[in-house]
């Protein structure tokens, strides 16, 4: 499973870096930045979803490898 993020949609309001910090991170200008591949380990799957879920411009989205 791999996290995604969107960067035309994006709009920087950085939920997904609290509510997944392990997987998410911010660049310069706020906007999310997906850490290393994207792949999301087994037991932060919980943490992607949550991310994924409270995004407010539906920039995030989980994918099945």
């Amino acid at each position: 499973m791999r996290l995604k993020v969107d960067n035309e949609v994006c709009q920087g309001h950085n939920r997904c870096k609290v509510l997944a910090p392990e997987l998410v991170d911010v660049d310069d200008e706020g906007y999310a930045v997906i850490k290393g591949d994207g792949t999301v380990p087994e037991e932060l799957r919980g943490k992607a979803q949550l991310a994924v879920d409270n995004c407010p411009e539906f920039a995030l989205s989980l994918e099945e490898d």
